[in-house]
């Protein structure tokens, strides 16, 4: 949307306090990071406190690259960070602080790539090579483009299928247009490794936006009428693959109401299952408590203390992290994970 791009353009060069929630951030994480990237950060949570050591990270929408440069500190010289953006003024400022965050922490394991985070297969900045080097000038050339594009897309893709450990992004995806939310869900479960998860922070609303606050350019670009509810949101992510999805912190005030409809911050986790034959095995599992009986994405009903023979994708969904603790998993080939 036109409305988005000139916003963060804008916020990219002046910081507006309008685009962001108050937020807490680890400060030992903060002061290797160049004032104006803290100046001009626009979100509303903390996705980076989800981050380990030695990981693969995927930051959506990195704007300035705060969450970047944090959770480079975090994942440490092992561990590599890609944040993806499509805005040039966020990505002009993202690129000139990564020789500063790299000098102070000793080591450079940022890449800052140019992309629709909904497509995570079309590289902007290769799209913009070809053109410079073979114009368009008439429809013959624009099929030449598509196809030289898709093949692309299928080997060297902005971000590959299965490469990633943890994706987060911090209030980005209420950017993305209605339509193609479920293709951004569904790229994001792509480019994560099996078992990989997601820590993402973004407005939510306890209820629908109707279609004249969604059709207002200002709410939309300010992270406003473009959310999900707070059930819609889970509902996205169960559609696109995702197990165990949690919404891990709420936040209690609303950052904003707009006729009656309340927009608060939300982080939400959720898993890739494993898919290699061992997850796939058909098993026994227990479901430990604390309710008395709990039921999955699927409607299956499992009773605490009742044995309960699963399915492989069923187990494979149990296995990941949301489920610790909550289920006796019998046979295992990895006594370990749960």
């Amino acid at each position: 949307m036109e409305s988005v791009k000139e916003r963060y353009s804008a916020a990219a060069l002046e910081r507006e306090e309008a685009l962001c929630c108050p937020v807490n951030y680890d400060p030992k994480f903060l002061k290797i990071i160049p004032q104006e990237v803290l100046d001009r950060d626009y979100g509303c949570g903390d996705p980076s406190a989800y981050v380990r050591s030695g990981e693969t990270v995927l930051d959506l929408g990195a704007g300035g690259g705060k969450i970047c440069f944090i959770a480079a500190q975090i994942v440490g010289p092992e561990g590599k960070v890609i944040g993806v953006d499509i805005n040039d003024d966020m990505l002009e400022l993202s690129r000139s602080a990564q020789p500063t965050v790299a000098e102070r922490i000793g080591y450079d394991n940022i890449e800052f790539r140019h992309g629709h985070i909904q497509d995570l297969k079309t590289d902007l900045d290769t799209l913009d090579h070809m053109l410079e080097a073979s114009p368009v000038k008439n429809v013959a050339d624009y099929k030449a483009l598509e196809s030289r594009m898709a093949e692309l897309a299928q080997t060297k893709p902005l971000i590959a299928t299965n490469s990633i450990d943890v994706v987060v992004s911090n209030c980005v995806l209420n950017l993305v247009s209605d339509e193609e939310k479920p293709t951004l869900f569904q790229e994001i479960f792509r480019v994560l490794k099996p078992g990989g998860r997601i820590a993402i922070s973004d407005i939510v609303s306890d209820k629908e936006s109707p279609e004249h606050l969604k059709a207002d350019p200002e709410l939309w670009s300010g992270c406003i009428s473009g959310a999900l509810t707070e059930a819609g949101f889970a509902d996205a992510l169960i559609d696109a693959g995702f197990a165990g999805v949690t919404l891990d912190k709420l936040e209690q005030d609303a950052w904003q109401v707009v006729e009656g409809i309340e927009y608060r911050s939300a982080t939400y986790l959720a898993y890739k299952p494993a898919t290699d034959e061992a997850a796939l095995a058909e098993i026994e599992v227990v479901y430990t408590g604390p309710w008395a009986e709990v039921i999955d994405e699927d409607g299956l009903v499992f009773r605490r203390g009742e044995r309960a023979h699963v399915s492989g994708e069923t187990a494979a969904a149990l296995r990941s992290g949301a489920y610790a603790k909550q289920f006796v998993m019998f046979g295992e080939p990895d006594t370990g994970c749960c």
